[in-house]
């Protein structure tokens, strides 16, 4: 089976960021399906609708990378009951200058973490807001709220639960369906 490529956007800019961390489990549990890219945000300036005109390299790559993947998955905390201005700064970056929206049309998942019980509930729920209804995204349906205990990851970087390595696995398997909907064809990998 061929691999889509997919774009992993981390909605923090934190050093040990349990979302990083979540994201890059995410990354390898799904391997057989995806090849993931971790698409940068944290050196984007903010958004300045005057810097249109002469976009700034840093927007340029970021741009073109979120055109080169087939899927988008978004793992984000939750600042202030909402997305973290990290992740809206890219956002915001990616849907411009107008007419030149790199989201539109691509299929996105959107999940997280936090050391909570509601895993960024209200951050994913308007982050899918914003994907869905202004950016024209494809969203996979279903939520994936995940509560980051210490022993969720092991040293490698591995589910450690079976029960919640089975939940992630098929989230994944859905998500790859619905890249398969709308990504380019892609040839079968030789054997």
């Amino acid at each position: 089976m061929a691999k889509y490529k997919l774009g992993i956007v981390v909605g923090s800019n934190r050093r040990e960021s349990l979302n990083r961390k979540l994201a890059e489990a995410l990354a390898k549990l799904g391997a057989d399906k995806f090849d993931a890219k971790f698409l940068k945000i944290d050196d984007l300036p903010l958004y300045n609708q005057d810097d249109e005109g002469n976009l700034p390299a840093s927007v340029r790559r970021f741009k073109a990378e979120v055109e080169a993947s087939d899927g988008l998955l978004f793992v984000t905390p939750e600042h202030s009951r909402s997305v973290p201005a990290v992740l809206k700064n890219a956002i915001d970056w990616g849907a411009r200058p107008w007419g030149k929206n790199s989201w539109a049309g691509k299929p996105a998942a959107v999940t997280g973490t936090s050391p909570g019980a509601i895993g960024a509930a209200l951050a994913q729920q308007h982050l899918r807001q914003v994907l869905g209804s202004s950016l024209g995204m494809h969203l996979l349906g279903g939520e994936a709220y995940i509560s980051f205990k210490p022993d969720l990851l092991d040293a490698g970087g591995n589910f450690t639960d079976d029960t919640t390595k089975g939940f992630v696995s098929a989230y994944l398997d859905q998500f790859a369906t619905l890249v398969a909907r709308f990504a380019p064809a892609r040839p079968a990998a030789a054997a």
